[in-house]
C-alpha cells in the first residue's frame, strides 16, 4: 500500500538491456500486488491473539459467487464473472505462523551483521510487533547515532499528543483601527504561495468591509522561541527553524530533498503576503516588520496545514528535515514546553516516557536526526514501530504508512535494484550523516509475523557500501529460514 501522501512515487520496473516492458514488468506489477495486499492487511485491524480480525474479509473471497459488476442483474442477463483467488493467504490463516525460530535468525543475521561495509560498530534489534518478543539482539540497548531514524520518534510522539487529525493554522489578524494586518506563523513550513493567495483574499474582502484599502503589514514569528539556526546550519537540508516560512525556506521549486535556503524565511513569508494583497487591491504601505497583532486584533484570514497524519507520512517517506522540527515543537507547545530545539527535547522524550518506550540513554537533540549528538537505542525504535502496529493506538499508524517502500518510493525508491528478495517487502527509514548509517521499519516474515527491526552502524566509510549491507540484512528478515 502506498502511503496516503502525494509526495511519495512509485518506480516502474523495466528491462535493462532493452528498455522495453518484458517479463519484469510482470514481476514487478506482481510485488506491487504482494504489496498492496500486504498494506490491505496491515491497515485492516482490529486484532484478534495478536492478527488482525478483518484479515480473512480483506484477503479471501471465498463466499463470493462472482467478482465482475454487470449493473443491476436481469434474468436473462449476463452471470458474474468468477472471483480471482486471493493474492495473498490472510495473516495468521496459514500453517506457519507460530513465532519465527529465534536461534535461526541468529544464524542467518550472524554473518551480516559483521560485514565491514557497516563500519566498526553495529546494533541490532528484532521484535515481533505482535508479542513484543525480541528475536534477535545485538546491543540492541546500546545508544548510537541514528541519523534520520530518529524521525520515528519524532512523528510518533507528535501523534500521541496531537492526534492524526491536528492541523497547523496560519492566519492573518487585522488591528481594532483596521491600519495594521499581523500575517501570524503557525509553524508550519509547508505553507504555500497558494495559500497566501487565499489569506489575502480574504484580508482584502475585510478590510474593504471597514473601509479600507490600504494597511500596514507586520509579520509575527514568536509562537517559536530559542535558537533559528539548526547547530549544522546553514545548509541545504534544512531551513531556519522559524514558525514562519513558506514552502521550507526553499529558494526553488521542488518540495524534497537538499535546496539552497533563504536565510530570512519569515521576510520572505511577509514580503511574498504584501504582494498578494496587491494583487487583492490593498495598498501595503512601507515594509513589512517583525511585531506581534494588537491588542484586540480579529482574525480576518486563516489558513490551515494538511492533516498531520499526512505532515507525518511526508517527513518519513521523504526525510523531510523542516517538517521534522516543526512536529517537534508542536508537540513542545501542547506540551506546555517552550518551542524551542531543547523544549522539543523534554517534550518528545516525555512523550515517549508515557508510551512506556525505553529512553535510557537517549538524547534526542533534533527533531531531524542531522545533530550528531543525537541518540537512541534499536531496542528504542523497534519498541516504537510495535506502538504504531498496536490496535489499540490507530492514531499512530502513519508512522507505518510513512515509511518509504523498498525499490519503490522515497528514500528507498532507489535502494533495492530490479528483483531483490526485499523490493516491494519493506517498509524502512533510511538514515544517513557521515560515518552513519542506519535502517528501521517493518516486514512481514514467510510465518506472517509482522517484524520490526532497527540496525544503527556507524564508523562506515561509504553509504554507498554501507546502505547495501544494511538492505541484506532486512532483506534476510523477509526471507525464509534455511
Amino acid at each position: 500500500m502506498r502511503p496516503s501522501d502525494p509526495w511519495g512515487r512509485l518506480k516502474v520496473l523495466k528491462n535493462r538491456h532493452n528498455g522495453s516492458y518484458t517479463w519484469q514488468v510482470i514481476a514487478g506489477s506482481a510485488t506491487l500486488g504482494l504489496v498492496v495486499a500486504a498494506g490491505a492487511v496491515l491497515a485492516a485491524g482490529p486484532w484478534d491473539n495478536g492478527q488482525r480480525k478483518a484479515e480473512r474479509a480483506l484477503a479471501v473471497t471465498a463466499d463470493r459467487t462472482g467478482g465482475a459488476h454487470h449493473g443491476r442483474p436481469t434474468p436473462d442477463g449476463p452471470r458474474p464473472a468468477p472471483s480471482a483467488p486471493a493474492v495473498l493467504p490472510a495473516l495468521g490463516t496459514t500453517t506457519h505462523d507460530a513465532p519465527r525460530d529465534a536461534a535461526a535468525l541468529r544464524d542467518t543475521l550472524a554473518p551480516l551483521i559483521g560485514a565491514p561495509e557497516l563500519g566498526d560498530k553495529v546494533a541490532a534489534s528484532v521484535i515481533d510487533t505482535a508479542t513484543g518478543k525480541q528475536l534477535y539482539g545485538n546491543g540492541a540497548t546500546t545508544a548510537m547515532t541514528p541519523a534520520s531514524t530518529i524521525k520515528i520518534a519524532t512523528t510518533t510522539a507528535a501523534l500521541s499528543v496531537l492526534g492524526p487529525d491536528h492541523r497547523i493554522a496560519t492566519t492573518a489578524a487585522l488591528s481594532p483601527d483596521a491600519r495594521t494586518l499581523t500575517l501570524v506563523g503557525g509553524g508550519d513550513p509547508t505553507l504555500s504561495k497558494a495559500a497566501l493567495r487565499s489569506m489575502a483574499a480574504d484580508a482584502a474582502k475585510a478590510l474593504r468591509e471597514d473601509g479600507k484599502d490600504s494597511v500596514r503589514l507586520a509579520y509575527d514569528t514568536s509562537r517559536y522561541t530559542g535558537p533559528v539556526l539548526h547547530p549544522i546550519s546553514p545548509n541545504e537540508n534544512i531551513a531556519p527553524v522559524t514558525a514562519l516560512m513558506v514552502n521550507e525556506g526553499r529558494v526553488n521549486d521542488t518540495d524534497r530533498g537538499p535546496a539552497k535556503r533563504t536565510d530570512d524565511p519569515a521576510g520572505d513569508a511577509a514580503r511574498a503576503f504584501a504582494a498578494q494583497l496587491g494583487k487583492a487591491g490593498v495598498k501595503v504601505t512601507g515594509t513589512p516588520g517583525e511585531a506581534r497583532p494588537a491588542d484586540q486584533a480579529r482574525t480576518v484570514a486563516t489558513h490551515h496545514s494538511a492533516p498531520l497524519a499526512a505532515l507525518v507520512e511526508r517527513t518519513l517517506t521523504n526525510s523531510d528535515n523542516d517538517i521534522a522540527e516543526a512536529l517537534a515543537r508542536q508537540t513542545a507547545i501542547a506540551k506546555g514546553e517552550s518551542a524551542s530545539f531543547a523544549g522539543a527535547r523534554r517534550a518528545v522524550t516525555n512523550e515517549l516516557k508515557k508510551l512506556k518506550i525505553p529512553v535510557t540513554g537517549a538524547h534526542l537533540a533534533d527533531g531531524s536526526g542531522l545533530d550528531r549528538d543525537d541518540r537512541v537505542t534499536p531496542a528504542l525504535l523497534t519498541a516504537l514501530l510495535a506502538r504504531a502496529a498496536d490496535p489499540d493506538r490507530p492514531g499512530l499508524r502513519p508512522v507505518l504508512t510513512g515509511l518509504p517502500i523498498a525499490g519503490f518510493s522515497g528514500t528507498l525508491g532507489d535502494r533495492y535494484p530490479d528483483g531483490s528478495e526485499g523490493t516491494g517487502l519493506i517498509r524502512a527509514k533510511t538514515g544517513t550523516l557521515n560515518g552513519v548509517n542506519s535502517l528501521a521499519g517493518t516486514v512481514v516474515d514467510p510465518r506472517g509475523r509482522l517484524l520490526a527491526f532497527a540496525f544503527l552502524a556507524s564508523g562506515s566509510l561509504s553509504a554507498t557500501e554501507a546502505e547495501p549491507a544494511l538492505d541484506a540484512l532486512a532483506t534476510a528478515l523477509a526471507r525464509p529460514a534455511r
